[in-house]
């Protein structure tokens, strides 16, 4: 099944766009390394982080094969004659002051002299004290100080959605591990279903999201009904980094559901 990103509708799998809204499916393809279905613009597999991009590797010359009464013969690729580099300074004839007498005698050249620079003007020195201002005025507070450039750290906010309820959820800014499940006295949820309907097939401790710079990835920390993210279940110890609009259901049935969106 194919969820619509726009109104979460389950469309048959090949569609190209929702049977309810008419919105374009996202195109998507088997990993080659586990076989999971994955986007066809994914950079990495979500089921087992399966590099979807590997670089491309520069093709070598092949040899070649002469075929002879014995055997073939394999005749390495031809290299082109190697070039033998100009010089990059061109020698000079050394002349000695008392050539042999099968020389020439030929005269040195002298370099002219360079004339002596003019002396520098004497300067006058004083040692009477100078008066420096000293700005004392403390900052006003509000201004930026001058030279400094004043930044802006921007950071994304996600959330999770109550598809039964509608009910908007946001996701902790200080926590890098949080936990989804109901009261316990081993690990307290950070997001907290016992509200919710059918809570009951949610475990204790359920799963975990884990934020990592700008990327957050869902993991289930041993659930006994199971995580699924867009209808297929996540093994557990396996990680999947969520996207904007991916459904992740807790438990079987598709009865706790959220949507994950970044705003």
């Amino acid at each position: 099944m194919i969820v619509c990103p726009n109104c979460n509708h389950q469309n048959p799998d090949g569609a190209n766009q929702c049977e309810a809204c008419y919105t374009p499916l996202p195109v998507t393809a088997s990993c080659s390394n586990c076989g999971a279905a994955v986007q066809t613009d994914a950079a990495f597999c979500g089921q087992c982080g399966f590099n979807l991009r590997p670089g491309s590797s520069v093709p070598e010359r092949e040899a070649t094969v002469v075929p002879s009464s014995v055997g073939p013969t394999v005749v390495s690729p031809l290299i082109p004659d190697l070039v033998s580099p100009e010089p990059l300074i061109v020698p000079e004839t050394v002349v000695t002051a008392n050539p042999g007498p099968n020389l020439e005698k030929t005269p040195l050249s002298i370099p002219p002299a360079v004339p002596d620079a003019p002396p520098l003007p004497s300067v006058a020195v004083t040692t009477e004290p100078v008066a420096i201002s000293v700005n004392t005025t403390p900052p006003v507070a509000g201004q930026p100080t001058p030279g400094v450039a004043k930044t802006q750290l921007q950071q994304q906010s996600a959330r999770l959605i109550h598809v039964q309820t509608n009910t908007l959820m946001e996701l902790p800014h200080n926590l890098s591990v949080i936990h989804i499940g109901k009261p316990n006295d081993l690990v307290p949820p950070d997001i907290d279903v016992a509200g919710f309907a059918n809570s009951e097939i949610v475990s204790r401790v359920h799963a975990n999201l884990r934020v990592e710079g700008d990327a957050c990835y869902l993991e289930d920390v041993g659930s006994s009904n199971g995580t699924y993210v867009n209808n297929t279940p996540l093994p557990k110890g396996n990680r999947h980094r969520l996207r904007p609009g991916d459904r992740i259901s807790l438990g079987k049935g598709d009865l706790v559901t959220f949507l994950f969106q970044v705003s």
